[in-house]
Protein backbone atom coordinates (compact mmCIF):
# COMPACT_ATOMS: atom_id res chain seq x y z
CA UNK A 1 0.00 0.00 0.00
CA UNK A 2 1.37 3.43 -0.95
CA UNK A 3 1.99 6.01 1.76
CA UNK A 4 0.70 9.46 0.78
CA UNK A 5 2.59 11.31 3.54
CA UNK A 6 5.97 9.63 4.19
CA UNK A 7 7.06 12.13 6.86
CA UNK A 8 3.75 11.81 8.69
CA UNK A 9 4.22 8.04 8.59
CA UNK A 10 7.72 8.37 10.13
CA UNK A 11 6.49 10.64 12.92
CA UNK A 12 3.59 8.29 13.67
CA UNK A 13 5.94 5.29 13.88
CA UNK A 14 8.12 7.20 16.37
CA UNK A 15 5.09 8.30 18.41
CA UNK A 16 3.60 4.78 18.50
CA UNK A 17 6.96 3.19 19.33
CA UNK A 18 7.49 5.47 22.30
CA UNK A 19 3.97 4.91 23.61
CA UNK A 20 4.59 1.15 23.41
CA UNK A 21 7.99 1.60 25.17
CA UNK A 22 9.93 0.07 22.26
CA UNK A 23 13.74 0.35 22.11
CA UNK A 24 13.68 0.97 18.36
CA UNK A 25 11.31 1.23 15.41
CA UNK A 26 11.83 0.55 11.70
CA UNK A 27 10.70 2.79 8.85
CA UNK A 28 11.33 2.81 5.10
CA UNK A 29 14.24 5.07 4.17
CA UNK A 30 14.22 8.26 2.10
CA UNK A 31 16.39 11.35 1.93
CA UNK A 32 13.81 13.54 3.67
CA UNK A 33 13.29 11.03 6.48
CA UNK A 34 17.04 10.74 7.14
CA UNK A 35 17.43 14.54 7.17
CA UNK A 36 14.60 14.84 9.72
CA UNK A 37 16.22 12.07 11.81
CA UNK A 38 19.52 14.02 11.65
CA UNK A 39 17.78 17.03 13.20
CA UNK A 40 16.10 14.88 15.89
CA UNK A 41 19.47 13.31 16.75
CA UNK A 42 21.30 16.67 16.85
CA UNK A 43 18.66 18.08 19.18
CA UNK A 44 18.76 15.01 21.46
CA UNK A 45 15.28 13.57 20.86
CA UNK A 46 16.51 10.17 19.57
CA UNK A 47 19.65 8.17 20.37
CA UNK A 48 20.43 7.55 16.71
CA UNK A 49 19.48 5.67 13.58
CA UNK A 50 21.07 3.19 11.21
CA UNK A 51 20.23 2.02 7.72
CA UNK A 52 19.32 -1.62 7.11
CA UNK A 53 17.82 -3.76 4.35
CA UNK A 54 14.12 -4.60 4.54
CA UNK A 55 14.10 -7.08 1.71
CA UNK A 56 13.87 -5.26 -1.62
CA UNK A 57 13.82 -1.77 -0.04
CA UNK A 58 16.11 0.11 2.33
CA UNK A 59 14.93 0.97 5.81
CA UNK A 60 16.03 2.92 8.86
CA UNK A 61 16.10 1.58 12.41
CA UNK A 62 15.47 4.47 14.82
CA UNK A 63 16.75 4.06 18.39
CA UNK A 64 14.29 5.79 20.70
CA UNK A 65 15.41 7.74 23.74
CA UNK A 66 13.94 7.71 27.25
CA UNK A 67 14.77 9.81 30.31
CA UNK A 68 13.95 8.33 33.73
CA UNK A 69 11.47 5.96 32.12
CA UNK A 70 9.64 8.72 30.22
CA UNK A 71 9.91 9.22 26.43
CA UNK A 72 12.20 12.07 25.35
CA UNK A 73 9.53 13.11 22.83
CA UNK A 74 6.33 14.14 24.62
CA UNK A 75 4.61 15.50 21.51
CA UNK A 76 5.36 15.22 17.80
CA UNK A 77 3.00 16.62 15.18
CA UNK A 78 3.07 17.25 11.44
CA UNK A 79 2.45 20.93 10.67
CA UNK A 80 2.65 21.18 6.87
CA UNK A 81 0.50 18.45 5.36
CA UNK A 82 0.09 17.30 1.75
CA UNK A 83 -3.26 19.09 1.52
CA UNK A 84 -2.06 22.34 3.10
CA UNK A 85 1.56 23.46 3.00
CA UNK A 86 2.73 25.93 5.66
CA UNK A 87 5.65 28.24 4.88
CA UNK A 88 7.36 30.70 7.19
CA UNK A 89 10.08 33.34 6.94
CA UNK A 90 13.15 33.19 9.15
CA UNK A 91 11.83 35.77 11.63
CA UNK A 92 8.30 34.31 11.69
CA UNK A 93 9.21 30.71 12.54
CA UNK A 94 6.95 29.42 15.31
CA UNK A 95 8.43 28.84 18.77
CA UNK A 96 7.32 25.58 20.38
CA UNK A 97 6.76 25.64 24.15
CA UNK A 98 8.40 29.09 24.30
CA UNK A 99 11.69 27.71 22.96
CA UNK A 100 11.75 24.40 24.89
CA UNK A 101 10.70 22.40 21.82
CA UNK A 102 11.80 22.58 18.21
CA UNK A 103 10.21 23.18 14.84
CA UNK A 104 11.68 21.20 11.93
CA UNK A 105 11.96 23.34 8.79
CA UNK A 106 12.84 22.39 5.20
CA UNK A 107 14.96 25.26 3.85
CA UNK A 108 17.07 25.84 0.73
CA UNK A 109 20.07 24.97 2.97
CA UNK A 110 18.62 21.62 4.04
CA UNK A 111 16.38 20.41 6.83
CA UNK A 112 17.09 22.46 9.97
CA UNK A 113 15.67 23.12 13.41
CA UNK A 114 14.02 26.51 13.95
CA UNK A 115 17.04 27.82 15.92
CA UNK A 116 19.46 26.82 13.14
CA UNK A 117 17.20 28.40 10.49
CA UNK A 118 17.00 31.69 12.46
CA UNK A 119 20.78 31.68 12.90
CA UNK A 120 21.32 31.18 9.15
CA UNK A 121 18.49 33.67 8.38
CA UNK A 122 16.52 31.28 6.13
CA UNK A 123 12.87 30.32 6.11
CA UNK A 124 11.01 27.50 4.43
CA UNK A 125 8.34 24.86 4.83
CA UNK A 126 7.46 24.09 8.45
CA UNK A 127 7.46 20.28 8.54
CA UNK A 128 6.82 19.32 12.17
CA UNK A 129 6.95 20.41 15.79
CA UNK A 130 8.54 18.35 18.57
CA UNK A 131 8.75 18.75 22.35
Amino acid sequence: MAVTDPLGDLLTRIRNGQRARKDSVVSPASKLRTRVLDVLQREGYIRGYSEEDLGPVKGVRIELKYFEGQPAIKHVARVSKPGRRIYSGSQDLPRVMNGLGITIVSTPRGVLSDAEAREQNVGGEVLAEVF
